[in-house]
């Protein structure tokens, strides 16, 4: 018991404590901006204190510059966007990503530190999973009942996001795993998340785990022959556990019957496969043919929508999306998202920081990209283009995004243990 009081009273003075709280109380609505606002705390007291740090560090100054062009992207759109309180207010709210990202380089500045919050994170995430099995086991969860359809876990029925977050914080789970019981370890975490990724019914949550899984596979193969082996028994892991899964659970049935329909041949089936997605992907190029330049105002999609889609568009005349009358709420792909709202400039503020990002992840060298490993994976299926997508723009998908980019340039630049405690750490 003591021992236990000693852990939690040293857990709750940890400078880490803020910035897991994000992601901590993500599935509470919006009660994980408390862990931005104690970052910002953090950070205001920091630079008080020491005036000069900021060039002190070279992850923060790579965070200020990819955070700019993130938040510029939106800034050139507002000038003459179609909802200009909508898309202002939103380019506000961005600023707050900043402090959260500092803080996370100034308070993860040493490798033992990086190490606990990946394991902090890989907690929190394998909790939700554990969730979200007695959810498909019992039909309820934390977050209460489950769907017809799907299973929602911790983050309940209203908030259907635990398929695309699990996925992309899975490289936590699964690194942790290694690191604790080796490549036996990592294959079962591999199978304890995959159950809920497949069973969530968010199919944008498939190809960002398969790649999770290729990521690993590459990681631990060391040839391209064990490569091929890792990614075999991982493929026969979906395989064996896709089938199980259509055969005893409806819900999974039921989605994997819609994704079928994709091969039917007809532009309807298509569209029905993909649950209306292409519609919106048509309105969204039309959207932006009408908006080349900076495109109608980040976070004004859905204002725009009806102006652009069909009379009898499905997502104007029904409450599915956003409400009768507005249309789809965002363009379910990250770069028609910046396209339509932000336009050409907006796309080439991203494309800038995406080089900036690449050269200095290669100027690094091999054992920082070790070390930054989990976050440089979680963020690039995160990004992966050939998917569809959560809003980059919106408060929720939007602070994870952040949260992440925060995490990653810190991992880059953190000072590595010493070579006696490298295991320890």
């Amino acid at each position: 018991m003591n021992s236990f009081a000693a852990f939690l009273k040293a857990a709750l003075r940890s400078p880490l404590l803020p910035f897991w709280l994000v992601i901590a109380l993500l599935p509470v609505g919006r009660s994980s901006e408390l862990g931005t606002f104690l970052c910002l705390i953090g950070v205001v007291l920091l630079f008080a204190r020491h005036p000069s740090a900021l060039g002190e560090h070279a992850g923060a100054r790579l965070l200020l510059w990819l955070l700019g062009a993130y938040v510029a992207a939106a800034l050139f759109s507002a000038v003459d966007s179609v909802a200009p309180a909508k898309s202002w207010s939103t380019v506000a709210s961005l600023l707050r990503y900043v402090p959260l990202g500092l803080y996370a380089c100034f308070a993860i500045r040493r490798e033992d530190r990086l190490h606990a919050l990946y394991m902090a994170v890989a907690v929190v995430v394998a909790f939700w999973a554990l969730d979200a099995w007695v959810q498909a086991l019992t039909g309820w969860s934390l977050g209460g009942r489950a769907e017809p359809e799907r299973i929602s876990g911790i983050f309940g029925a209203t908030n259907l996001k635990l398929g695309p977050t699990l996925a992309v914080l899975s490289p936590f789970v699964l690194w942790a795993a290694q690191r604790r019981w080796g490549l036996k370890g990592l294959l079962l975490a591999f199978v304890f998340l995959l159950g809920p990724v497949l069973l969530s019914g968010s199919r944008a949550s498939w190809p960002c785990y398969a790649l999770v899984a290729l990521g690993f596979a590459w990681r631990v193969a060391g040839s391209p022959l064990r490569f091929v082996a890792i990614a075999g028994v991982s493929g026969l892991a979906v395989l064996v556990g896709g089938s199980v899964a259509w055969k005893t659970s409806e819900r999974f049935h039921q989605r994997m019957e819609r994704t079928l329909q994709a091969m039917h041949g007809s532009d309807q089936s298509l569209d029905t496969a993909l649950s209306g997605r292409l519609d919106i992907w048509r309105t969204s190029v039309a959207m932006f043919e009408a908006h080349p330049i900076n495109g109608v105002g980040v976070r004004a999609y859905r204002y725009a929508y009806p102006s652009f889609a069909p009379a009898n568009d499905h997502f104007v005349v029904s409450e599915e999306a956003c409400g009768v009358g507005e249309g789809a709420c965002h363009a379910h792909q990250w770069v028609l998202e910046v396209l339509t709202e932000t336009g050409t400039l907006g796309l080439l503020c991203w494309l800038a920081a995406i080089v900036v990002a690449v050269r200095a992840w290669r100027r690094v060298g091999s054992a920082a990209r070790s070390r930054a490993f989990p976050a440089t994976l979680a963020l690039g299926v995160m990004l992966f283009p050939l998917n569809t997508h959560l809003a980059f723009y919106s408060a929720w998908w939007g602070l994870l995004f952040a949260w992440l980019l925060g995490l990653w340039c810190a991992a880059l630049y953190v000072f590595p243990a010493p070579q006696g405690d490298a295991h320890e750490a």
